[in-house]
């Protein structure tokens, strides 16, 4: 009977190893990445054009996205897939880019790089720098929670919009849901 006990014991530790070591996974994956993309935006602004960050990337950095009041400070990618995500925040393929007239989206997910959206409070300030380092000021308008098919943004608005994307709930057990958070913010003049 004690060596089931023993046993079992093992193999609750080895699992519990397994499930802890998977969520620092991501954790570590992120924070690495924020580095390598560092070195690939460097580039970028010393003119050099899709700059990958490691030898099998599919993307490029295209902006760093700052919140000061939060301490935050990120580089952002070209395209917003799944994949793109895994890395840093992604930058919405057909939306308006950063400073142009129309709606700017950027998305990442909630666990690791968006993770600060929580905090965030109506009247921060978002800047985002552009690869020819021209920087533009947002400040926050509106926070909202939306079921990801009821969530439509009209991309065609005047003004100059950025609007970041996360899903929901914060620090949710679930993988997957149907709920995204919005931060809406309007450029400075």
């Amino acid at each position: 009977m004690r060596k089931v006990q023993r046993l079992f014991i093992v193999l609750v530790f080895i699992a519990a190893s397994w499930q802890l070591a998977g969520a620092a996974y991501i954790h570590v994956k992120a924070y690495v990445a924020q580095k390598l993309l560092e070195t690939a935006w460097n580039k970028t602004l010393q003119g050099e054009k899709k700059v990958k960050p490691w030898s099998w990337a599919d993307t490029w950095p295209v902006a760093r996205l700052q919140v000061p009041s939060l301490k935050q400070d990120l580089i952002v990618l070209a395209g917003d897939s799944g994949r793109n995500l895994a890395f840093g925040p992604g930058y919405r393929f057909g939306t308006a880019k950063p400073g142009d007239k129309g709606i700017s989206m950027i998305s990442a997910h909630r666990d690791t790089h968006f993770n600060f959206l929580k905090n965030i409070k109506i009247d921060d300030v978002i800047k985002i720098t552009n690869d020819k380092r021209k920087s533009v000021l947002y400040k926050v308008v509106e926070m909202k929670v939306v079921h990801q098919d009821r969530g439509h943004i009209a991309l065609n608005q005047s003004g100059k919009n950025l609007v970041l994307i996360t899903c929901y709930p914060f620090d949710g057990i679930q993988a997957d849901t149907d709920l995204r958070y919005l931060v809406y913010a309007k450029q400075l003049i």
